[in-house]
């Protein structure tokens, strides 16, 4: 439903296509029998958690149970994703989140729109540095870089190129394949919390960033916990325009998987 009321052609972006989508409220229904779900090794990486591999096979055996039939693929440039990503992303919030200055866009230091003091840049500098967090700022600073003088050429042109490979690997595989099903993440939700470092939290987009840079339509379905009482996730990714498949084999995935946990925060205390 959510889904239903967000898409569509939007006449003011025009990044926003034309074609008509379809009505999603019914597809849940309908049947997988006969869909070929792409399962990609290169989606079997080092320092996966164990509980991440169970939940993947065994997400594996429900929708062959559910009448889809599995077939091993491969998409070579999958290992290049995460890095292409992570320069492709932050050029964009660099160059996107400029012209939130305090002047033409966004929140401004200062008591009402004064001069923060000192000056233009200043206020330009207290502005962002109030109004944008800790990772925005991180995001900002690489964006930058990778677009300066020297640098763009290396970086970003590259990463682009990088990133037409790894839409093609997707284009091929479906050719053979009706959908593909991988882990969503290499390792169960972070506790609450948590402190981690940025590398780390980055490295745990290695499975869901290609169908991004690809743009395709793509969705986490929880399946279980770990041994902690962590949430898992399987991630679902369907060809351009296929939001009625994916739905479809979500479902499957989320009824077969029966999971009905719900997350219990701890209170102050210590009490749930």
């Amino acid at each position: 439903l959510m889904l239903m009321g967000m898409a569509g052609h939007d006449g003011k972006d025009s990044t926003s296509i034309t074609e008509a989508m379809p009505d999603l409220t019914n597809a849940s229904g309908n049947s997988i029998k006969g869909l070929r779900v792409g399962i990609p090794k290169e989606y079997t990486i080092n320092g996966v958690d164990e509980a991440i591999v169970a939940s993947w096979d065994e997400g594996r055996r429900w929708l062959e149970e559910a009448g889809a039939k599995t077939v091993a693929v491969s998409l070579p440039h999958t290992r290049y994703a995460l890095p292409a990503y992570y320069v492709i992303a932050p050029a964009e919030a660099s160059s996107n989140l400029a012209r939130y200055d305090g002047v033409r866009y966004g929140r401004r230091a200062g008591d009402k729109g004064k001069d923060a003091g000192g000056g233009l840049d200043a206020m330009y500098t207290q502005t962002r540095g109030e109004g944008f967090g800790d990772e925005v700022k991180r995001r900002i600073l690489i964006g930058t870089y990778v677009l300066s003088s020297g640098y763009y050429d290396a970086y970003y042109s590259k990463a682009q190129r990088m990133r037409r490979l790894v839409s093609d690997d997707f284009a091929e595989v479906f050719k053979k394949v009706d959908i593909l099903l991988t882990p969503t993440t290499p390792t169960a939700a972070f506790g609450l919390g948590k402190k981690l470092d940025p590398v780390r939290t980055y490295m745990n987009d290695v499975f869901a960033v290609p169908a991004s840079l690809a743009g395709l339509p793509a969705i986490s379905v929880p399946v279980g916990l770990n041994g902690d009482g962590l949430p898992l996730g399987l991630q679902l990714i369907a060809p351009w325009l296929e939001e009625a498949r994916l739905v479809a084999v979500a479902a499957a995935l989320e009824k077969a998987a029966s999971f009905t946990h719900t997350p219990q925060l701890m209170a102050r205390g210590g009490k749930a």
